[in-house]
């Protein structure tokens, strides 16, 4: 019984160390959770994801082949966003990607894959005498889906990478989700550059892999493409 009562609390902390990203949010309004978002495979661990070259690092395990009930719709131009459950904890950038589901499909029966990823927000460190990281204890992050954003179905791809344990190569912590939206309006735009999970990251990336408490990093390498402001 000690044994088994020291696991169940090993596992609890473990868990509150971590976070997941389960509900969405569109405007002001909060959704249920995994309404529109797609339940990951363990998703009570609020565990990250290690490896850039594995397909988990599209929509966290499993995610890229299950749906969520619903597809929420979205205005080009609005607000949307994710909640944090518990937060934030870990030092590192936060990143919001999106891709549009191609003719045929819709965004609850897509994988997401190929070259199509597109990213609208990135977040990175404050410079000091040490790394400081606004989205540190986040309790939701929001972002803006520049107003050029051609109508039509998307998936919805937040991802917050922990980097405490980036020294090495795979140590960095990727806690992601992926929300199913249809974006309203009459936008023309063209998004770019246009990347693919897995393919878009690699494990010794500047970004990815550094020790960012000593010697305190002055600059900071943001991972992936280039943000689309429409």
């Amino acid at each position: 019984m000690k044994c088994s009562i020291a696991s169940l609390f090993a596992l609890a902390a473990s868990a509150q160390a971590h976070y997941t990203f389960p509900a969405l949010i569109a405007g002001t309004t909060k959704t249920s959770e995994w309404q529109y978002v797609r339940q990951w495979t363990g998703y009570v661990s609020n565990g990250p994801v290690t490896d850039v070259t594995k397909l988990d690092i599209r929509c966290n395990v499993g995610a890229s082949s299950v749906s969520a009930p619903g597809i929420q719709t979205v205005a080009a131009g609005s607000q949307v966003g994710f909640t944090a459950a518990p937060d934030i904890y870990h030092p590192g950038p936060l990143m919001a990607y999106m891709a549009k589901v191609p003719a045929g499909k819709t965004a609850a029966n897509w994988d997401g894959s190929g070259e199509v990823w597109f990213k609208i927000f990135e977040q990175g460190p404050v410079f000091g005498s040490a790394l400081t990281w606004p989205n540190n204890g986040y309790t939701q992050a929001m972002f803006t889906i520049p107003a050029s954003t051609p109508p039509g179905d998307y998936l919805f791809r937040i991802e917050h990478i922990g980097l405490h344990s980036a020294s090495a190569a795979n140590g960095a912590q990727f806690y992601i989700s992926c929300a199913q939206v249809t974006v309203t309006g009459s936008g023309t735009g063209k998004p770019g550059p246009l990347v693919a999970f897995p393919g878009a990251y690699k494990a010794t990336d500047p970004g990815l892999m550094l020790n960012i408490y000593y010697p305190v990093p002055t600059t900071y390498t943001m991972p992936g493409p280039a943000v689309w402001k429409g």
